[in-house]
């Protein structure tokens, strides 16, 4: 007589516990003026194995616009707070 798994057939990740990084992490959205008066969208507070460069290549993809990381923070070039908030939530980031 075999048992039946009431998990089988779920789409449950083999670590279930990695988004946990992401939802802990307090993240902070910010835009300073550069050169020429030029805005820049700043996204500083990440920890652990973060993969920025993947990250920040969604998010210059998603709203047009160019930008590179530095300083563990992702720099994107204008003006992008709001949707750059709304996108890192739905990737399951905390932000302030």
């Amino acid at each position: 007589m075999s048992q039946d798994d009431p998990f089988e057939g779920l789409d449950v990740p083999d670590d279930p516990t990695a988004d946990l990084d992401r939802a802990t992490q307090q993240l902070t959205v910010r835009t300073e003026k550069r050169r020429y008066d030029k805005p820049m969208t700043v996204v500083e507070g990440f920890e652990g194995s973060t993969d920025l460069d993947d990250l920040a290549s969604q998010l210059k993809s998603a709203v047009g616009a160019g930008g590179t990381v530095k300083d563990d923070a992702i720099e994107v070039q204008g003006d992008h707070r709001d949707r750059v908030s709304e996108l890192l939530e739905e990737r399951g980031f905390q932000v302030a």
